[in-house]
């Protein structure tokens, strides 16, 4: 399994960046340029293309593309950025206010700064990238210990469960012990 992060190449920044962005940003690429493809093809085919019916499987493919564009989130000590086609999301993870898992379906974690700035992670990302989640984790421990941190370290401290148990079971994995 290769890591989801890697460190950027300048000398003595701490930055990660997700490595498996663009590769997934051109696999959703690719699904809509299929969609559009065919259903121009199959459109052509039956009844002939209308300039209706290809601006309809024009904007299918645009919208299926954003649905499966994943968000682009940097890291650094101190602030994790999440991007989206729309927007650009900036927390101070020094100086973390709350922290929120919540149960259910979506597995997101969502943290908010002193400042107001709220950023949501996919808990997938967390789990596949270790250099992001010792920032992280080492950033909410500095919150906590400077008293910013008042909510949701009960949430943090079940996320940091989930990943010691899932970073042991991989390692037993790849070592052959389970």
């Amino acid at each position: 399994m290769e890591p989801r992060f890697v460190p950027q190449q300048e000398p003595g920044d701490r930055t990660v960046q997700d490595s498996k962005w663009a590769g997934e940003a051109r696999a959703a690429a690719g699904c809509a340029g299929l969609l559009l493809a065919l259903s121009l093809t199959v459109d052509a085919g039956d009844d002939g293309l209308t300039l209706p019916s290809a601006l309809m499987w024009i904007a299918l493919s645009v919208a299926l593309f954003v649905i499966l564009l994943p968000a682009r989130i940097v890291a650094a000590p101190g602030q994790v950025t999440v991007q989206n086609l729309w927007s650009r999301r900036g927390v101070r993870t020094d100086r973390l206010a709350a922290v929120s898992w919540p149960d259910g379906i979506e597995q997101r974690l969502v943290l908010t700064d002193t400042d107001g700035g709220q950023a949501q992670i996919e808990l997938r990302v967390l789990l596949a990238n270790p250099a992001l989640w010792l920032l992280l984790e080492a950033d909410a421990r500095t919150s906590y210990e400077n008293g910013t941190l008042r909510e949701g370290v009960r949430d943090l401290d079940r996320l940091i469960r989930r990943v010691e148990r899932d970073t042991v079971r991989f390692v037993f994995t790849i070592s052959g012990l389970q």
